[in-house]
């Protein structure tokens, strides 16, 4: 079959490539781990399984930024990046809806968007998709190292049974076109950096909140790699905790020693019963956000100090600052009690780029704010957020120190590879919320 047409589409000024099969409906749209969906159409394995899936769906296929025909930006390919090069590629096409199909890293990045925005996904399936990355800190690194000097060489590919294709691994084209395609996937810089996201992240806190139907296949007798266990992809005991974490989700053990889903006939007949059987309406009042609150330090003694009237011209001046900010970085004004501001966020990263922003604005104005943020699934009230993950980041906001921009533990697990770095701030006890929470402080000069 002759290959798809290419198509470019801009997200956040990176070129993202994409190329549809079939016609539908249900639109799909399949994100695997780090292979580029243009160049692995040379494989036979994968341009099969691309028509099995089309041949009940609208498949829609793109590079994420950073890997295969998809510019190569010098930011990291965050979570939150890759769900912003979906939303562009979705618009691309005029797709409202999507069921999404994610493999691996490529599950972690589904996991978060059907998340974040359940009004544009009807269903989620997950293929050997982790909340985690096992393994030490240590083990991660050394696994990093090895990347980095081995990518893309025969060698390498082989003693892994070639990229988890044990039952194609004999085939005499397969074992040609491989290599070539993994390098023209990623350079070992590329490869390093999606790693290195996919270690660094946990959305252990985002399962609980995805509120689509879901499926979570896995395959029992995959044949673990002896160099990277944590990379398994077919692991029993995760399936079975992502489907107990996640509400309502179903599972599904597939036959087969294939880390890879392209191979066979097993993981696309699931994913086509799933689909094909009734499926329950999202709930888009429930959404996973990140919440910002701000509050300005010694207002009372401030407005003293400088006199009833300079004050309002003051905290007209820095509601106007903020509120460039907000729009600068796609945040929601929700409510301003007293001098503070609560404003809502579809991804985290953005929140603190933008929550340190703001401090740095109010510095310059003369104002110090305490800052929090934090993640986690809100209800919509018409315009407003309700829910406890409100409560948590107003109370976080409130150990923050002057000039400083908290988050919770959720925050600085979702921004892997973002470059941001964080200073432990321990433990704290939250007025209301259960439990003890871990909070962290935003490294000013990495932000």
């Amino acid at each position: 079959m002759e290959a798809p047409e290419v198509r470019y589409t801009s997200s956040s000024d990176v070129a993202i490539a994409y190329y549809v099969v079939g016609e539908g409906p249900p639109d799909l749209v399949f994100v695997p781990f780090t292979v580029s969906t243009v160049f692995a159409w040379h494989l036979a394995v994968f341009r099969d399984f691309c028509l099995r899936l089309s041949s009940f769906s609208r498949l829609i296929l793109f590079d994420k930024r950073g890997i295969g025909a998809s510019d190569r930006p010098r930011t990291a390919p965050t979570l939150e990046s890759q769900m912003e090069d979906v939303r562009a590629v979705l618009d691309a096409v005029g797709s409202e809806q999507t069921a999404l199909f994610g493999s691996g890293h490529g599950g972690q990045m589904c996991a978060l968007f059907a998340a974040t925005y359940p009004e544009r996904t009807t269903a989620l399936v997950l293929y050997g998709t982790r909340h985690r990355a096992p393994g030490t800190a240590d083990e991660h690194r050394a696994h990093l190292r090895r990347t980095r000097s081995e990518w893309g060489l025969q060698e390498t590919i082989a003693r892994t049974n070639y990229g988890g294709y044990p039952s194609v691994a004999d085939d005499e084209e397969f074992r040609r076109l491989m290599p070539t395609v993994v390098r023209a996937s990623a350079s070992p810089s590329s490869a390093v950096e999606f790693l290195r996201t996919y270690l660094e992240t946990d959305i252990s806190e985002v399962l609980p909140t995805i509120r689509v139907p879901t499926l979570v296949v896995y395959r029992p007798d995959v044949e673990v790699a002896p160099r990277a266990p944590w990379l398994l992809l077919g692991a029993e005991e995760e399936a079975h905790m992502l489907a107990d974490t996640i509400p309502d989700a179903r599972v599904a053990a597939v036959p087969g020693p294939d880390a890879s889903p392209f191979v066979g006939s097993e993981v696309t007949t699931e994913v086509e019963r799933f689909l094909a059987s009734p499926q329950a309406e999202p709930v888009p009042d429930r959404v996973l956000a990140t919440v910002l609150f701000t509050d300005i330090v010694g207002s009372t003694e401030r407005a003293a100090e400088i006199g009833d009237r300079r004050w309002r011209e003051l905290l007209s001046a820095h509601r106007s600052a903020v509120r460039r900010e907000l729009a600068l970085y796609r945040g929601h004004e929700i409510d301003t009690a007293g001098d503070g501001f609560f404003a809502s966020f579809d991804g985290p990263a953005r929140a603190i780029f933008c929550a340190r922003k703001i401090v740095e604005v109010a510095v310059d104005q003369g104002i110090q704010l305490r800052t929090g943020l934090h993640t986690g699934e809100c209800e919509r009230d018409g315009e407003k957020l309700t829910g406890l993950a409100v409560h948590i980041g107003a109370r976080i906001a409130g150990f923050a120190r002057p000039s400083e921009v908290l988050v919770s533990r959720t925050v600085k697990d979702l921004v892997a590879g973002s470059g941001i770095e964080f200073e432990d701030r321990g433990e704290r006890e939250l007025k209301g919320v259960p439990g003890e929470w871990q909070l962290y402080a935003v490294s000013p000069e990495r932000a």
